[in-house]
């Protein structure tokens, strides 16, 4: 069992609800047992001191993963994953570049996250198509298009 908190950093309207972000993070959990995650929906000025705080980076970006440490569960809880920060603004404007729909978006995001709070990267090219293949499945297991495809 996964439970989710989501917390808005910035005005709720015009973002995917909690329900639909839940429905993400629930897909891409690959765990068995109980766990804790945090999703933080944030603006552009949270996203870019996390950013820069903490990947040396002077912009905000879509996703941030925040894996915990191991001492961040307590003995007789639930396992406590970590923190997933959406940059809203910078979902926005990416899923308009893209042609894409902004709930899908946000849930590839979410999956893309969850996936890194469980250990899985995209450093070498056969980890980016591995990561990539486990995303496609589970979007498409919520009814969302492959988000690597061409839109033409």
């Amino acid at each position: 069992m996964l439970e989710i908190q989501v917390q808005y950093g910035l005005p709720r309207a015009g973002w995917p609800a909690a329900p639909a972000l839940h429905r993400a993070a629930r897909a891409a959990w690959r765990g068995r047992g109980a766990a804790q995650v945090v999703l933080r929906i944030v603006g552009e000025q949270e996203g870019l001191r996390l950013n820069r705080d903490f990947r040396g980076r002077e912009r905000p970006t879509n996703v941030l993963s925040f894996p915990a440490p191991p001492e961040a569960t307590l003995p007789g809880n639930p396992v406590f994953l970590g923190d997933v920060v959406l940059c809203a603004p910078v979902l926005a404007e990416e899923a308009d570049a893209q042609r894409k729909d902004l709930r899908a978006h946000f849930a590839h995001m979410v999956v893309h996250g969850m996936l890194h709070l469980q250990g899985l990267d995209h450093q070498t090219e056969a980890e980016a198509e591995a990561m990539e293949a486990i995303e496609r499945r589970i979007l498409g297991g919520l009814g969302y298009p492959d988000p690597y495809a061409e839109v033409s």
